[in-house]
């Protein structure tokens, strides 16, 4: 995908998952290059929006483009990017970056100093991004938020999801192959 100039968020959310692999994502500036991805859509057992909207998943059911940020076990803040069309509930998590874009910010929020472990997970990737509920619904394609094409073709490599009771055989984990910064290889 080198040189094209902008993702369709309205394609499937496995589409987008693969799709997303080496692009760069920056929040206010502070990011890198996508390295691992996972799709839920609305027939996935795992996806929050299975069971239908409620007040948490809304986001989920929004335009595609849109961010959906939730909290994990009242945890972590996890950040995914909504997908097809509005009222569908499907998304794309981004699960780990190789972070190339505010690295001493990035460290300070993490208080780790490896960049492997800096956005190596989806709770490490939005407390080094400074991604909490306040960025829940906004625009991707907005500030604070870019994403930026890959110089180059990406090597994908894909696997079943992880960190999931349900659904674990769907093949809708993506990752950059080879790549040191995954949450757990692929």
């Amino acid at each position: 995908m080198p040189g094209a100039a902008r993702i369709d968020y309205s394609s499937s959310p496995v589409d987008l998952a693969r799709s997303l692999i080496g692009w760069t994502l920056l929040v206010d500036g502070v990011g890198g290059r996508i390295v691992e991805t996972e799709a839920y859509d609305i027939d996935d057992e795992a996806s929050h929006s299975f069971r239908g909207m409620t007040a948490r998943n809304g986001a989920m059911f929004g335009p595609p483009g849109s961010t959906y940020v939730y909290r994990s076990y009242g945890l972590h803040w996890c950040f995914n990017i909504v997908c097809r069309e509005v009222g569908h509930g499907a998304a794309v998590l981004i699960r780990a970056l190789e972070p190339t874009h505010g690295l001493d910010l990035m460290r300070q929020r993490r208080r780790a100093e490896d960049s492997r472990q800096l956005c190596s997970g989806p709770g490490k990737l939005a407390e080094a991004l400074g991604i909490t509920g306040a960025l829940d619904r906004h625009r991707i394609d907005q500030p604070p938020f870019a994403v930026l094409p890959p110089a180059c073709d990406a090597e994908v490599a894909c696997g079943a999801s992880i960190g999931i009771s349900k659904a674990q055989h769907l093949p809708w984990r993506f990752a950059l192959a080879k790549s040191a910064f995954l949450s757990r290889k692929v």
